[in-house]
């Protein structure tokens, strides 16, 4: 990987980029941040919270991030966690500590925006009482059922965020008796909302959650900031900027497949407003897909593969999550809805994980389109549950490699087959495959110049 940061032709001033994922989240996101972390100088996280979750493998080496940016691996970087992210922050806290206890450097180098909103104990708990409610009612999936939500409080924090009086923000946790004074207007009613839930949950004494909350206020103290001013700051300065979306594009709370989705625009859309930097400072996005398809919760899956071929590709891919330790569904790769992404995120170049995770297959499948429930035939995705219905797959059929690719160190080492089906890709979505990761360490991703040849 090149060392050089990028700069535009014109100006010789930095490029700042972006890396999201293309898929429903889990693409690897995190290995390509930490492999591009050399080129820029500031790593910015701009939504969601610690339902998200980024693995990087250092070595023998494997770190679980979940509200850190993956910059806090790389030495001499500035990583921000942007006014668009809800921040839990007794589990920052651990991730800090563990990060430390680990050799990890986390002091000057993190920064929280003070805009940030705050993740409470009750957001949990509503967050499971409301999940637990709908699964009980409807014993289904669909509108009236259960999202398949982690239970990490996201959604309600984001709910409470909206609705102004109730929400808490992360300044808000340096002063003790204004914390108090939004908690005592707080608690009377969220104790309310959690009974007519159902949930059973001791009562919310708003002394107890004040103390508790701002000795955690304390010890995050030094890394609580104006963020908005400081990212300015640092791009007048000349530094670089690498925008780290957590998610992914079709868990957009408006892009993706509604109401299977996250609370938060995990998309490119959602680094302004969560970030506080207009789009048009970003010069390059990096859309992270997997060489396959997966996805967790409930939601439309058209490749779902529910099989022995699903299971080996769970296995292979250990395809279990970073937050949550679930399994996730696992399907042949969806190019419609990958492409749909790569539209909506103006994506410039694919990083391609996992590819060496399809060796040992005899063939591969692809979707091209999806076929209707009345027969006929569409190459656009539906970002809505209910209208993807009864959706099957349009497969085009390549065949498989059986050489590992766990030795591979740049395109041209790759078997022929391998090769034809990333430039399948290029060829459907209409941008090259930059980056290709064959395994999970560092070392085992490389940059490709030239675009694949598609040899069909």
């Amino acid at each position: 990987m090149s060392q050089i940061t990028p700069t535009s032709k014109r100006s010789g001033t930095p490029v700042h980029a972006a890396v999201v994922g293309l898929q429903w989240g889990d693409e690897g996101k995190g290995k390509i941040v930490d492999l591009l972390t050399s080129r820029y100088d500031c790593i910015v996280r701009y939504n969601g919270g610690a339902n998200a979750g980024h693995t990087v493998q250092v070595g023998k080496e494997r770190y679980a991030l979940h509200l850190i940016p993956s910059g806090i691996l790389s030495s001499g970087k500035i990583n921000i966690v942007g006014n668009g992210v809800v921040v839990d922050p007794e589990k920052v806290l651990d991730e800090i500590d563990g990060l430390r206890a680990r050799g990890v450097e986390v002091g000057a180098n993190l920064r929280i925006s003070d805009r940030a909103h705050v993740v409470m104990p009750y957001h949990k708990d509503q967050d499971a009482a409301l999940e637990e409610l709908l699964e009980k009612r409807s014993g289904k999936a669909g509108a009236s059922g259960s999202i398949g939500t982690t239970r990490r409080g996201i959604g309600p924090a984001y709910s409470d965020k909206v609705r102004r009086s109730t929400a808490l923000r992360m300044g808000d946790l340096l002063d003790h008796a204004l914390l108090l004074r939004k908690l005592d207007a707080i608690c009377g009613l969220r104790m309310a909302e959690l009974e007519a839930l159902g949930a059973t949950v001791k009562p919310l004494v708003p002394k107890e959650l004040a103390d508790r909350f701002a000795a955690a206020g304390e010890r995050l103290r030094p890394h609580i900031d104006d963020t908005v001013y400081l990212l300015h700051d640092q791009i007048r300065a000349g530094r670089s900027v690498l925008f780290e979306g957590a998610n992914a594009c079709l868990l957009d709370i408006d892009h993706g497949t509604f109401p299977y989705v996250t609370s938060s625009n995990c998309s490119t859309l959602g680094i302004p407003a969560g970030s506080g930097v207009p789009g048009r400072m970003i010069g390059k996005v990096y859309g992270i897909m997997k060489a396959y398809s997966t996805r967790v919760g409930g939601g439309p899956f058209v490749t779902e593969l529910l099989d022995a071929t699903g299971e080996r590709i769970r296995q292979r891919g250990r395809e279990y999550g970073t937050t949550t330790g679930r399994p996730r569904r696992c399907g042949w790769l969806d190019l419609v809805a990958v492409k749909y992404s790569v539209m909506v995120c103006g994506a410039d170049a694919i990083a391609c994980t996992l590819l060496d995770v399809l060796s040992g297959f005899d063939e591969l499948k692809i979707c091209t389109g999806y076929r209707r429930a009345d027969g006929t035939v569409t190459d656009r995705f539906i970002p809505d549950a209910e209208r993807m219905h009864g959706f099957t797959p349009v497969y085009e059929t390549l065949p498989g490699w059986q050489r590992e690719l766990g030795t591979c160190t740049d395109r041209d080492d790759l078997p022929v087959e391998a090769r034809r089906y990333l430039g399948f890709v290029e060829e459907f979505v209409g941008i090259p495959v930059e980056l290709v990761s064959v395994g999970p360490e560092r070392t085992q991703t490389f940059e490709s110049n030239e675009r694949f040849a598609a040899m069909r």
